[in-house]
């Protein structure tokens, strides 16, 4: 057997992980020999035992030591109780069964005549106490209160305290012992006695009961009082001296026991009052030991009924807080100012530049903590300076901060906004700064507010158009650009001036059209933007007046009629067909009206799901006919799978977002009078629905257009005639295959695109009864070359199933055709596999 010393330097001395497991284990079956044996000699079972603790920390196994603990306690050395106690207290807890043998053990030496003995006793059972040691041992706990030795007094109190959570029901027997623990005059005993009566007092106030606890020891208050005055005004003591302040632990104690018992409590709340100006004002700030007294002064002033110029005081002790070095002392403060803030808002905006200051700390915490209030201080008052100093953290702000900043700030320029040019400039700041981290809400709010306002259309859709011109990185800008240049390009291509130094130049139309042809070709345009970008483009094919760039539109639609996208293709076929009709078209695609805002659909809740219509009745075909006009003037189609920040999600259309009423808030009421024509009616005739006779040129078109366009309508409800399929989706690319093993088959199908390459692959469950799990595919390019991979639309296929999965490769470039290559991670089942895949010549 080897010695506790030399067992750590063989640990120690281990070099790998290995090699310290080999002395572990070759320790740990020493020590279970030597238990086995039975030794009576006393040194050896504590030796071991000091092992077992070396093990303890170390992480290792060492329930087989607790009956050697059990021993040691048994013991009448001192030497072998103190290390059996401390033994029983680290390897054993009140869920050990084990545990029942202590409680004899415990008995005895509670009624030692050392006090030494009495007070490992109590602290073993202040540590691991279990209900029934519990209600077997508080008589010699109470009893041990009344001891005039303070040294097994105080731990007798932390000990009863232990003993009143395990069992509320003991609370009783403690309480008049209690209160004369508060007027012991020895510190130890003192303190030990406020942490008893705090305890006590907050369980009390935890059962919300009326006359509980609390009611007992609030007429000792004065006495608690006049105990803190005198440490707090008292010289230098030096058996409680701490770098010059009296026992700032009790002042601690006591400061939280009062804020506990004057919590609710008018009456309590004046008696502590003067206390507490005397403790704010009088400790020493520039040592750490005296923040700490200041701080439980702060927090009991904001928790108890005080007056408002003390809670001011205590607001500015925080706002010193903020100037220390210590960035212990500044996150705290911080911390406690976001609480403060709602109750004391005036006396924290006073240190509003202080709090701004924090923004560029180094520490992260600090910075964080920093936001959070910023945000809480705006108002209508302030919201211009800070606003104007939040814009200029989230410049240089870390990504993790971004998109909790544009939802605030969009939130904050929603309800203070002092104009709404003021609101169109922060958000397209915001937009330019952080667009990829803008939450929907935020765009729809956003897009809601320049619709609603037409003074300032002309304005925006210069300034996003510009802002676009320069940034094609930014997808919330995107998103807003696309739209607003959409809905409102006639106004741009008119052009106009607000000030002088924001003179636009003159736009042409062919900008419009190669501005974004240029989105759609770089890699920034992901499934979202795309979809944005293919209905801005129909509604731009009605503002402009140049064939030429019509046609141009014409054509860039065209190239999406094959999409691997379902939902662009089917979008872009259906787009297609209405140039067969340009009054149709034109009737289709015409401006909305001002959307109605309600309040349950700003940013300051989620958007409501709910839509409620307010006209009158109407016809079902004319009301079909309406929702067909918001299906195609909205800038979102319909089951989008994604978000403005790239995240999947369900997003409703935006449209119907923001008119908040499937577009019937702007539909007039039924006219008594013949109405006059209207593209609606050219509409209704086009597709045989019979709510109006029908004109000449209409019926001479072939039925073939007519049937390729039902999939738009989606049926109009009251037609006369059966509702006819919808056309099948057009022809796509070949297949291309990739992997056909253990059931599992994939296929790629390419469609180039400029400098792009879109892939879809396709999964199949080739088995007859096996199901395939976690199925996954990731995929590499070369350097030079950009990847953007959707995730796979189901990883569980059962026999038989297919799942999709979504790539595009931009950057390849090379000799047509230049041929793409991919390296491939294929997972499902347990089974994980690489392949190098090139397109076949």
């Amino acid at each position: 057997m080897t010695s506790l010393k030399q067992f750590i330097r063989n640990v120690r001395a281990a070099k790998t992980i290995a090699d310290e497991r080999a002395v572990v284990q070759k320790e740990s079956a020493a020590i279970r020999a030597s238990f086995r044996e039975e030794s009576g000699d006393s040194g050896v079972r504590r030796n071991n035992v000091a092992k077992l603790l070396y093990l303890f920390t170390l992480g290792e196994r060492t329930h087989f030591g607790q009956i050697e603990c059990l021993k040691l306690l048994a013991s009448p050395r001192f030497a072998d109780k103190r290390l059996g106690y401390l033994g029983t207290m680290l390897l054993l807890d009140e869920n050990q069964e084990v545990l029942t043998l202590v409680t004899n053990s415990l008995k005895n030496d509670l009624n030692h005549p050392n006090q030494y003995i009495v007070g490992l006793a109590l602290c073993t059972l202040g540590n691991i106490a279990s209900v029934e040691m519990s209600r077997d041992l508080f008589p010699e706990v109470e009893t041990i209160l009344s001891s005039a030795n303070p040294y097994i007094r105080r731990k007798a109190a932390l000990c009863a305290m232990r003993i009143c959570r395990k069992v509320p029901d003991l609370q009783e027997h403690f309480l008049d012992k209690s209160k004369l623990l508060l007027q012991d005059r020895n510190h130890g005993v003192l303190l030990c006695g406020l942490t008893l009566v705090t305890s006590l007092a907050e369980a009390d106030e935890a059962e919300d009961d009326e006359n509980g606890i609390k009611d007992i020891f609030r007429p000792m208050v004065p006495g608690l009082v006049k105990t803190l005055k005198g440490l707090s005004s008292s010289g230098y003591a030096p058996e409680h001296d701490v770098t010059g302040i009296t026992d700032p632990f009790v002042q601690v104690k006591l400061l939280q026991l009062l804020r506990v018992l004057a919590r609710g409590d008018a009456q309590v709340s004046e008696q502590i009052n003067d206390i507490l100006a005397q403790v704010a004002t009088n400790t020493d700030s520039s040592k750490n030991v005296g923040n700490s007294i200041l701080y439980e002064a702060v927090l009991t002033i904001l928790d108890i009924e005080a007056d408002s110029g003390l809670r001011v005081l205590g607001v500015n002790i925080l706002g010193k807080f903020l100037s220390n070095r210590d960035n212990n002392i500044r996150y705290v403060a911080l911390n406690t100012l976001i609480k403060v803030v709602a109750v004391e808002p005036n006396a924290v905006q006073r240190h509003r530049n202080t709090i701004l200051d924090c923004l560029r700390d180094p520490d992260i915490s600090i910075r964080r903590r920093a936001l959070d209030l910023s945000f809480t201080l705006i108002n209508e008052s302030n919201v211009r300076v800070l606003i104007r100093e939040l814009l200029a953290f989230l410049e240089v702000a870390d990504n993790e901060f971004k998109p909790v900043m544009t939802s605030q700030i969009g939130i904050a320029a929603d309800r203070f906004a002092p104009n709404k040019r003021w609101h169109v400039d922060t958000m397209l700041r915001v937009l330019k700064l952080a667009g990829n981290y803008v939450k929907e809400q935020i765009l729809s709010s956003f897009v809601r507010l320049i619709a609603t306002t037409a003074e300032l259309q002309t304005y925006s859709v210069q300034k996003l158009y510009a802002a676009l011109k320069e940034d094609i990185t930014q997808e919330g800008l995107t998103l807003a650009g696309s739209w607003v240049i959409g809905e409102f390009g006639d106004a741009l291509l008119k052009g106009g001036q607000y000030e002088e130094e924001e003179l636009v130049k003159e736009v042409k139309e062919s900008d419009l059209v190669d501005l974004f042809e240029t989105i759609l070709q770089s890699s920034y345009a992901g499934q979202i933007v795309t979809q944005y970008i293919i209905t801005a483009t129909m509604k731009l094919t009605t503002r402009l007046s140049d064939p030429a760039q019509i046609e141009r539109l014409r054509r860039l639609l065209g190239q999406y009629g094959t999409n691997l996208d379902i939902e662009i293709q089917q979008r872009a076929v259906e787009y297609g067909n209405l140039f067969g009709y340009d009054q149709i078209r034109k009737g289709v695609l015409e401006k909305m009206p001002p959307p109605e805002i309600r309040e349950e659909q700003r940013v300051l809740g989620e958007a409501t799901k709910k839509r409620t219509s307010k006209a009158p009745k109407k016809k079902a075909a004319q009301a079909a006919t309406e929702d067909l006009l918001l299906d195609l003037m909205g800038d979102m189609p319909g089951n989008s799978n994604g978000t403005t920040n790239g995240s999947q999600a369900q997003s409703n259309d935006l449209l119907a977002d923001i008119m908040g009423g499937g577009g019937s808030s702007s539909s007039p009421p039924p006219q008594t009078t013949s109405p006059p024509p209207s593209n609606i009616n050219s509409i209704m005739d086009l597709f045989n629905t019979g709510a109006a006779p029908s004109p000449a040129p209409m019926q001479s078109q072939p039925r073939a257009a007519p049937q390729a366009s039902m999939d738009l309508l989606g049926g109009l409800g009251g037609t006369s005639s059966p509702p006819q399929a919808a056309p099948p989706v057009a022809s796509g690319p070949p297949a291309h295959p990739v992997y056909n093993k253990n059931d599992l088959q994939i296929a790629f199908q390419l469609k180039r695109d400029a400098n792009a390459v879109q892939i879809l692959a396709r999964f199949r469950n080739t088995g007859g009864f096996s199901h395939l799990s976690g199925v996954s595919l990731q995929a590499a390019v070369p350097k030079s070359q950009k990847l953007q991979l959707q995730p796979i639309s189901s990883s569980e296929l059962d026999a038989g199933q297919e799942a999709t999965q979504q790539m595009r490769v931009t950057g390849v470039n090379g000799p047509p055709p230049a041929r793409l290559k991919l390296r491939l991670k294929i997972g499902f089942s347990g089974v994980t596999e690489q392949v190098d895949w090139a397109e076949p010549v």
